[in-house]
């Protein structure tokens, strides 16, 4: 199923289900479903959303607004130079274990939303990721038992202001990657039964119409098991915990010349059998 956080015209916040009808109100269909999609994935209420969905006597969204599928995420981790034709492409070694970092909740949009461009940043950049979001608890997984806890996936874009994160003092990793509206997600959580083969699935990025970034998830070097299990060493993860999993090639700062984001701009992230993330940049 597709789960999506959206707003009604009122104003409240509900998770739903993408249908084939529109937008299936969830808590409205079944008023023992909890009111967040963190929280149906943490009561694993997911098949019980997805008999909602199909009800016959679910409750339909006249007008609704889509917001990041999961709004409230314990953790937003990322994966650096991830993929293997953007580690050439950057003149790097192919890591020996997952890079690291985070963004906070304040980063996080959804589809349609503004990306706003800070003044004190001259380099903001596009990268197209998938995100795997988290649907157990877990800490010390095993390799083998790593995909039972990814509940599903969506599309992301890691926004980044490449002179923070690399050319500060020390490089600012984390404040060049976390702006706010640095880390736009959606349209919907597709869960992972939906997903025939994640690692098959080709990625593309497109800014103003032109496509900049396309590959496949086959280029990735750390794999989704992989990364979970690695991650797990280190923290507990826990259900709606969402992991940017690493870019392609063609990002603004490899090009001759180097092309970054300006107000106006489009930016279009589309993965095979998850959707199209779009979003407009605006100047902060």
């Amino acid at each position: 199923m597709r789960l999506v956080t959206f707003q009604t015209t009122d104003g409240s916040v509900r998770p739903g289900a993408m249908a084939s009808s529109g937008i299936v109100d969830l808590v409205a269909t079944d008023a023992t479903l909890p009111g967040s999609v963190r929280e149906i994935l943490a009561a694993n209420l997911v098949a019980r959303a997805a008999a909602a969905a199909a009800s016959p006597k679910a409750v339909h969204v006249a007008s609704a607004k889509l917001l990041a599928p999961v709004l409230d995420p314990d953790k937003i981790i990322c994966i650096g130079l991830n993929y293997r034709d953007h580690a050439i492409e950057s003149g790097m070694a192919i890591p020996k274990e997952p890079i690291v970092f985070s963004k906070f909740n304040t980063a996080l949009v959804g589809p349609e939303a503004e990306i706003r461009l800070p003044a004190v940043s001259q380099s903001v950049d596009y990268e197209a990721e998938l995100v795997a979001v988290i649907g157990r608890e877990g800490r010390d997984i095993a390799l083998a038992e790593a995909m039972q806890y990814v509940a599903g996936y969506t599309v992301g874009h890691d926004v980044s202001a490449r002179d923070w994160q690399l050319q500060k003092e020390g490089k600012q990793w984390l404040l060049g990657k976390t702006f706010d509206t640095f880390a736009p997600i959606g349209p919907a959580l597709v869960t992972a039964d939906e997903v025939h083969d994640v690692h098959r699935l080709g990625i593309r990025l497109r800014l103003n119409g032109r496509t900049m970034q396309e590959s496949t998830t086959e280029q990735l070097i750390f794999r989704i098991d992989q990364i979970v299990a690695y991650l797990s060493q280190v923290m507990t993860l826990r259900p709606g915990d969402l992991i940017f999993t690493g870019t392609p090639p063609g990002v603004g700062f490899a090009r001759k010349p180097p092309v970054f984001l300006k107000p106006g701009d489009v930016c279009e992230v589309e993965i095979d059998g998850l959707g199209c993330l779009r979003n407009t940049c605006v100047a902060g």
